[in-house]
């Protein structure tokens, strides 16, 4: 096949990690070229916009984009850029796989559980965020919806029967949030009626961090509304050694951006020391979404050929390497497989 998909290198470590994933995927000859775009602080220097109208404009034509971390300044009003990249393309579904890969200084092994998060409403529309004058009592609406939480909970499931996946879990705090919580809660119990196929369980959230640490292997995926979602997925990260190891994938129906889930880590930005793998990981979730499964596996497989073996592995993974030679060892490994 032959697709162009928009590549948004990033700021801090964004271009050096994008760099090295770009010639993995390049090594698996998907027939996929690129078309560069600016966000992030290196957009604010270039353009003097955050996210600038030509790098909406790329994406909604290619509808498929590779997303390197980006920094949102603090204070000055800045809105996250993510945030502002998800409600405009409606990319309802954040998707965050946590695998378990050799050689990381992780807890557990062979975790692999999937968080699907509502990305678009939920305690993270911010709405009716009032603070009194005095100042002493804040307040912020959590507004959910039934399409919302059906179009989530039904992305969970449909994904689940096409990697066949045996488990949903809808986490919820319905018990005391009965409204906002309890319509998810409630949506989820009618559509898992519709996939007699997958089996379904409702655990309330905070019996779910505990669970996930006493016993991850219980859950396969879990579904849930976007504030729990985003803690779960941490939490789920952890289980496998933090957030380097950690894809995001940000899915509606005209879009799909796929990136690493840490930040832009500007303290070794330039030192070539930065490990690639959460965006080849997003890079193999992409390969997924445009249909090619099998070169997909092929990058999480040389992933892990190369963790298993040490070879020229970054520091934070224990080894002596760079960023340049962990490509440059993945890369042998995928033309190998040729």
């Amino acid at each position: 096949m032959s697709k162009t998909i928009a590549v948004i290198p990033g700021d801090g470590i964004g271009p050096e990690i994008m760099n090295a994933t770009l010639r993995v995927i390049d090594a698996l000859d998907c027939g996929l070229s690129y078309e560069f775009a600016d966000a992030g602080v290196v957009a604010l220097e270039k353009h003097g916009d955050l996210l600038p109208q030509a790098t909406i404009d790329l994406i909604a034509k290619h509808t498929v984009a590779l997303k390197g971390p980006l920094t949102t300044p603090i204070g000055g009003g800045f809105t996250s850029i993510n945030v502002t990249l998800r409600r405009h393309f409606d990319l309802y579904a954040n998707v965050r796989p946590a695998i378990s890969f050799p050689g990381t200084k992780a807890r557990y092994e062979n975790i692999d559980i999937i968080t699907v998060r509502e990305n678009t409403e939920g305690a993270y529309l911010a709405e009716g965020q009032t603070l009194s004058e005095d100042g002493q009592v804040a307040q912020s609406i959590i507004r959910n919806t039934r399409k919302g939480s059906e179009r989530i909970v039904r992305y969970a499931f449909e994904m689940a029967r096409s990697k066949g996946r045996k488990k949903i879990t809808a986490v919820h705090k319905a018990n005391i949030m009965k409204t906002s919580s309890g319509l998810f809660l409630n949506v989820a119990r009618e559509v898992a009626k519709e996939y007699a196929d997958i089996e379904f369980n409702e655990m309330i959230v905070d019996n779910t961090c505990m669970q996930l640490v006493m016993n991850p292997y219980q859950f396969d995926v879990i579904v849930t509304t976007n504030l729990f979602g985003d803690i779960l997925s941490d939490l789920c990260a952890g289980l496998v050694g933090g957030l380097g190891l950690a894809p995001g994938a940000n899915i509606g129906k005209g879009a799909a951006i796929f990136e690493a889930v840490h930040g832009s880590a500007p303290d070794i930005a330039g030192k070539n020391i930065a490990n690639p793998c959460a965006l080849l990981l997003a890079a193999a979730d992409m390969l997924d979404h445009l249909d090619m499964v099998a070169k997909g596996a092929r990058v999480r497989q040389a992933i892990r050929d190369t963790m298993e073996a040490r070879d020229r592995v970054t520091p934070d993974i224990g080894g002596t390497g760079s960023t340049e030679t962990f490509a440059d060892a993945i890369v042998e490994r995928i033309r190998a497989t040729a």
